[in-house]
């Protein structure tokens, strides 16, 4: 009889973990993305002073985006209410080190992405480091979709090494492609409008701004119209992220951008304008964007964009990118690609092609990769 008890009193305990284990779920995943690339011309680092070194020729990682891996997770609550996680950290894959943190010299596990948050009919809440809502607002308007390799993405980021960045950590001088410490709102899709507020605590003792950052994106997406609208401002950022925080407001970017889809053809183009608002003279850039695309057929795509910088202190200081690329879905699983692109630097702008891979002021370069991206 005790044995009969027992036995019930396992198997009602058995039954209870699979109920529990059927409303949450855990799901590890990641992608590799590598290649062969070619540029004509390549430098030491981002510096101002950087030379030209000649060509260079190398395995890269990233042709597409990051190569990374995560693990997020999923409760249901009920009555339409859940309970989120993601853990994310991008790598190197030509090496299997680590990418950037948010401050030079410190290892950062989870440098995309580290969130818990919830989600219901109010939207959405998370909290902890992210992407900036800037980055999807960008992406979304972008006809190259914001990839590593000649987009919106790589002449952003180009507006940032012209305002100081030195490409060792992530805490961008204009606007920014993760935040640490952040709490971002979506509101829920209402007439194809989306809402998208942010709000960095700096964590500064006795400043509330010291560090701190906040932002705010209106996205439109309907009728095969993507409009994105972005307001960014942030207090001390700074490119070598060890000066001691004081509250400055140092950091603003204004984005707006469209893309129209239609039957497998793409059209975007966008405006956007960084600077620094204590000291303009150190950082004040514009960037405009074209592109075109066109979907051949469901595993065959090509793409291309132009992406223009200038310095708004002295338009002696300006470049122009062009860039093209076409890729080819071999499954769901797995893009094959190759890419090409060209830019041209004037006076002291240095706009790069590819992530990672510096261009030495005032110096034109072609670029081309070649290579292969797997999820899992």
């Amino acid at each position: 009889m005790r044995f009969h008890i027992r036995l019930q009193g396992m198997i009602v305990l058995f039954a209870l973990v699979n109920v529990a284990h059927a409303q949450s779920s855990i799901t590890l995943y990641g992608v590799v993305d590598n290649g062969l690339y070619y540029q004509r011309t390549s430098a030491s680092s981002f510096l101002p002073t950087a030379r030209d070194n000649g060509v260079v020729w190398q395995d890269k990682d990233a042709g597409l985006y990051a190569s990374f891996w995560g693990l997020k997770g999923i409760e249901d609550l009920g009555g339409g209410y859940k309970i989120n996680f993601k853990l994310q950290n991008a790598y190197n894959s030509t090496s299997g080190n680590f990418q950037l943190g948010d401050r030079t010299g410190v290892i950062a596990i989870f440098n995309q992405i580290a969130t818990v948050g919830v989600s219901g009919q109010f939207g959405s809440f998370d909290i902890g480091r992210q992407y900036a809502p800037m980055v999807y607002a960008m992406v979304d308007t972008d006809a190259r979709s914001g990839v590593y390799f000649g987009s919106i993405l790589t002449a952003w980021l180009s507006m940032n090494h012209s305002a100081g960045w030195i490409g060792q950590n992530s805490n961008l001088p204009i606007g920014a492609l993760f935040d640490s410490n952040s709490l971002v709102y979506q509101s829920p899709k209402l007439l194809g409008t989306t809402l998208m507020l942010e709000y960095s605590a700096g964590g500064v003792p006795g400043q509330i701004q010291g560090g701190s950052r906040e932002s705010a994106v209106l996205k439109f997406s309907n009728y095969g119209l993507n409009v994105s609208a972005v307001f960014y401002n942030g207090h001390d950022t700074n490119p070598t992220a060890t000066t001691v925080p004081t509250g400055l407001d140092n950091n603003r970017f204004y984005y707006l951008g469209a893309m129209y889809r239609y039957a497998g053809a793409s059209i975007s183009a966008s405006y956007a304008a960084g600077r620094n608002p204590s000291d303009s003279v150190r950082a004040n850039i514009e960037m405009i964007s074209g592109g075109v695309g066109y979907q051949f057929t469901p595993w065959f795509v090509v793409t291309s964009g132009y992406y223009y910088l200038q310095d708004r202190n002295n338009t002696a200081n300006h470049s122009g990118e062009y860039s093209i690329g076409a890729n080819y879905f071999m499954s769901r699983q797995t893009t094959t690609y190759l890419q090409v692109a060209y830019v041209g630097n004037k006076g002291t702008m240095n706009q790069w092609i590819a992530y990672g891979e510096p261009v030495a002021p005032g110096v034109s370069t072609t670029a081309v990769m070649v290579g292969i991206r797997h999820s899992f």
